[in-house]
């Protein structure tokens, strides 16, 4: 088994290995995974804090020893604060990181970074001033940045920033919690589950106080949630049907 590091701001993770496949994943600054599978130019990973599986391009991470794995795995998570900060790299050269990026390993990249950042914060009174950090960010398949990120990478990132861990995939956090009967009994960060009309949980949103949702559709917004789903005042309709509400933390 080998190990690895990412060492850029963030990379893609692919479906299969090769630069056309569908991204379904990205790796943040400083996170940690496993190689079960490595090619000529592609390796397939497993990530450490979610154990998500996908193919990223060997030029874009660094090896790391199975003790530095273990080390940084065994560390409480140290995370980038900001949209957009700078770290000191070994060559001395600033270079760019992001939101959700980890600092807990950053000694392994020889790099230096002396910004603000989030430790084992376990507050569920602070998710929806996460999210709201997000607002207006693009859509973006795969996506878990201030630049682009999908609806299950927005709720995992904001409820990672705050100290719980959250699977990848709309499907899978599903799974996770105690589901609630009625959105009265809900309160705010708590996650809401939409289904298609395959009964398929294809989408999930923060909910905020008196009946808004925050999610990712299009861009990270706010819109009204009902019994029904999701209701868009601008499109005049609903637009996610409601499957379930889960309380998390």
């Amino acid at each position: 088994m080998q190990y690895g590091i990412c060492h850029l701001s963030s990379i893609p993770m692919r479906s299969e290995p090769s630069d056309p496949s569908e991204m379904v994943n990205q790796l943040l600054f400083g996170e940690i995974f496993k190689v079960p599978e490595k090619r000529k130019t592609w390796s397939r990973i497993r990530l450490a804090h979610d154990n998500y599986v996908g193919w990223i391009d060997n030029k874009q991470y660094r090896e790391i020893s199975e003790e530095e794995y273990a080390f940084a795995k065994a560390q409480t998570p140290i995370l980038i604060s900001d949209p957009v900060q700078f770290v000191s790299n070994a060559h001395g050269q600033l270079q760019t990181v992001l939101q959700g990026g980890s600092l807990h390993a950053i000694h392994l990249l020889e790099s230096t970074y002396d910004g603000p950042s989030l430790s084992g914060k376990k507050d569920k009174n602070l998710l929806i001033d996460t999210a709201l950090q997000y607002l207006n960010t693009p859509y973006l398949w795969g996506g878990r940045t201030p630049f682009g990120i999908d609806c299950s990478g927005f709720t995992q990132m904001v409820y990672r920033l705050n100290g719980h861990r959250l699977l990848r995939d709309a499907s899978d956090q599903a799974t996770q919690g105690e589901a609630l009967s009625f959105i009265e009994e809900s309160e705010p960060g708590d996650l809401a589950f939409f289904d298609n009309d395959e009964g398929t949980i294809v989408h999930v949103g923060l909910i905020m106080e008196d009946n808004y949702i925050i999610h990712a559709h299009g861009e990270v917004r706010v819109d009204r949630l009902d019994h029904s789903g999701i209701y868009n005042v601008h499109q005049k309709k609903h637009t996610h049907k409601l499957r379930v509400i889960k309380k998390v933390v």
